[in-house]
């Protein structure tokens, strides 16, 4: 099998184009995934911005106060468990250890997200749909 170059190299002027960290192609049988990290991503304590595929940006403040439910893993986050479907948690509700907060879907496998702790939805820090990083805080509980 030939390498497409061009094509490889036209996926990562995509990344810093649409600022995502990670692109997928697939074209009959031929499935080429691009992605790349940003350096200090997964260092505690700092304050982050993530963008999502809206380009709305959601800053993971550190000076917020409560318990964080962090995600497992590198993926995309869901927030129900279907499109058009009652989302898993609202800002409010009343959780408890162990509930599924929301998915994280990663190489086609749904991820289901358990909180770490009992307490209140205090803020949703991602959108559905949107890319996430491991570590990166999903839910802050009071």
């Amino acid at each position: 099998m030939k390498i497409d170059k061009k094509l490889i190299k036209e996926l990562v002027d995509y990344l810093g184009e649409f600022n995502i960290t990670e692109i997928e192609y697939q074209d009959g049988g031929k499935k080429i995934k691009v992605s790349k990290t940003q350096k200090g991503a997964l260092e505690q304590g700092r304050s982050s911005a993530v963008v999502s595929p809206t380009k709305t940006v959601l800053s993971d403040n550190s000076e917020q106060k409560g318990t964080r439910v962090k995600s497992p893993i590198i993926g995309t986050a869901y927030l129900a468990p279907e499109p058009g479907a009652k989302k898993f948690v609202e800002v409010g509700d009343k959780i408890k250890k162990g509930q599924t907060v929301m998915i994280v879907e990663a190489m086609k496998t749904m991820n289901h997200v358990p909180s770490s702790a009992n307490g209140t939805v205090k803020k949703i820090m991602v959108n559905d749909g949107q890319p996430v990083e491991f570590g990166q805080t999903l839910i802050i509980l009071d």
